[in-house]
């Protein structure tokens, strides 16, 4: 296969007898699709599982799986195999999709003539809730970068005091240029999703820390400066979506804050810490740039986790 990349053969050291024509497909992940391998072992993870169940099943040789005989009364046996093993929604719902995937690719590198898995769906698991910082968390988050003083220091502070203050998705930041910002009546105007404008209103310390970084840090970032971005790396050019969530990173660790933190949470923050201090769904969905309303009422459930969690805490008889 072109490109192909080989997996190590420590990767199947969890397998006793791992069939070839599966080896061959995370091979072909690998080495075609480019995937991770954290991805690559989901996908290894969920075909051990399938190995085991054909082998219990008799339907293999020496030589391997005789894919064939693995047709559609047996991916049925397989999927009522996942539900009496009692595995949750999310998780049957991936090992079904694993299997689909290798199956199309058993037909398309013609070890079998037909494709067992046609008329399985996978169920809809329920979306995840989005991960929200807690207020204490962002204060720390913030308070981390309060004392700025170089100008790397100056332009973080202003990245997070804007995904925070704005609700903005990280390519919200890195896409902005410095016509987009407005410091007399601090608003700034966002290109979002689809080329939707909108404007945002800032509040005084993000649009203070903006201006500093603009003032004093923007213009000791680089020699040779992208004129049109608001955020530059220290090579003058406009800084990337990964170049920002790595610095991110690395505040939050400095923060003492143990858990993963993504640009995205401070998004979920914005729109969850709004709807808990009684902004409108209708305003919040505004700010954030959703097209539907449904989209924004995900937040809605964070809510009232919230006040679950909190009449817990707080009523005697709870």
């Amino acid at each position: 296969m072109h490109g192909k990349r080989r997996l190590a053969h420590t990767d199947f050291s969890t397998i006793r007898r791992m069939d070839r024509n599966i080896t061959a497909f995370l091979e072909h992940l690998a080495g075609e699709r480019g995937l991770s391998e954290n991805t690559i072992g989901a996908y290894r993870n969920d075909l051990a599982g399938l190995t085991a169940f054909i082998y219990e099943a008799s339907i293999s040789d020496p030589e391997g799986v005789d894919w064939d005989r693995f047709d559609e009364a047996r991916v049925a046996d397989f999927v009522q195999h996942l539900d009496e093993r009692g595995y949750a929604s999310a998780t049957r719902s991936r090992k079904i999709a694993s299997l689909r995937s290798f199956m199309r690719f058993l037909r398309e590198e013609g070890v079998t003539s037909d494709l067992a898995t046609r008329r399985l769906k996978a169920p809809r698991g329920g979306k995840p809730l989005p991960k929200a910082l807690s207020i204490d968390e962002v204060d720390s988050l913030l308070e981390q970068v309060t004392q700025a003083l170089t100008p790397t220091e100056l332009r973080d502070r202003a990245t997070v005091e804007l995904l925070y203050a704005g609700g903005l998705r990280v390519s919200e930041v890195t896409d902005l240029d410095v016509d987009h910002v407005n410091f007399d009546n601090f608003t700034i105007r966002v290109l979002g999703k689809g080329s939707k404008e909108r404007i945002v209103p800032i509040y005084d310390a993000a649009m203070d820390a903006l201006a500093d970084y603009y003032a004093l840090g923007r213009p000791k970032l680089g020699k040779f400066q992208d004129q049109d971005a608001m955020f530059l790396n220290a090579r003058g050019a406009r800084i990337t979506r990964q170049g920002l969530w790595l610095r991110l990173k690395q505040i939050a660790f400095d923060a003492g804050i143990t858990r993963k933190i993504t640009p995205h949470m401070l998004r979920h923050s914005f729109a969850s810490h709004l709807l808990n201090g009684g902004a409108s769904l209708r305003h919040v969905q505004e700010l954030l740039g959703h097209e539907n309303i449904a989209t924004t009422q995900i937040y809605t459930h964070l809510t009232s986790e919230h006040v679950r969690r909190e009449y817990d805490a707080a009523h005697p008889r709870a």
